[in-house]
């Protein structure tokens, strides 16, 4: 049995290439594309395993979907004559219907049953005009700092200014309702006021029904042993008369 195509579209298809300096960390982009109605399980693997870093280096891709792999160079000393050995390789197999131990899945698989495809890596030094660019560019990057420094001190006193306007606002506001707070408790005093006085008023109306009648009984009291004088006066003369007579 013939050994399976790769179902995977890479891209770049063959050459990794990474551009220089090598001083710092160099990273290029490979993606894998699943053109297939099926799950695809893919593992990266490179001959210098020390030199690189890839993320991810495994994983599964759905139907119709693009993984798109990090591939990391580590720093070093770089020799223009020295012809880079490094591979790698992207190993491909159809994804089972349940799959979970992926570890188990790759040590199990046939080989004929496995897909893979080898990419070379090429490295690359900046041209004369790239080198005048970036030169260029790190130029320009002091004074857009410098213009974003400038409008950012210009945009402080604006800012300032607005602060002032709501501090102003804000105190305003604290005084209209401390004046209104003034007024409510004059309008509380002035009605507890007149609770007060309308308390008063009954109560002396009270005492005025009762000092009358006081006066009232103390004039029938008075009275009342005038009435018997006279009661008694008209008695003893209605004696005296039948006595007489």
């Amino acid at each position: 049995m013939s050994k399976l195509d790769q179902i995977l579209v890479l891209d770049p298809p063959s050459d990794l290439k990474f551009k220089g300096p090598f001083t710092d960390v160099v990273t290029t982009n490979l993606k894998l594309k699943n053109p297939s109605d099926k799950k695809v399980c893919f593992k990266v693997k490179t001959t210098a395993p020390r030199r690189y870093c890839v993320r991810p280096n495994s994983g599964v891709i759905d139907p119709g979907a693009t993984v798109i792999i990090s591939v990391m160079l580590q720093p070093f000393d770089y020799d223009p004559n020295e012809k880079s050995k490094h591979k790698f390789m992207v190993q491909t197999i159809f994804a089972p219907p349940n799959v979970s131990d992926m570890d188990s899945l790759w040590k199990d698989a046939k080989p004929d049953d496995l897909m893979d495809s080898k990419l070379r890596c090429v490295f690359e030094l900046p041209s004369e005009n790239d080198k005048v660019n970036d030169v260029e560019a790190t130029k320009a990057a002091p004074v857009m700092n410098s213009a974003k420094g400038d409008s950012t001190a210009a945009t402080v006193p604006v800012s300032a200014s607005l602060d002032d306007s709501e501090l102003k606002r804000v105190l305003e506001k604290c005084k209209r309702q401390a004046a209104e707070l003034n007024k409510l408790a004059e309008e509380n005093r002035q009605l507890k006021d007149e609770g007060l006085r309308m308390r008063k008023v009954p109560r002396s109306d009270h005492m005025t029904s009762n000092s009358t009648s006081l006066l009232g009984r103390e004039a029938s009291t008075t009275s009342l042993p005038s009435l018997l004088v006279v009661i008694a006066a008209i008695f003893i003369g209605f004696f005296l008369g039948k006595f007489i007579l």
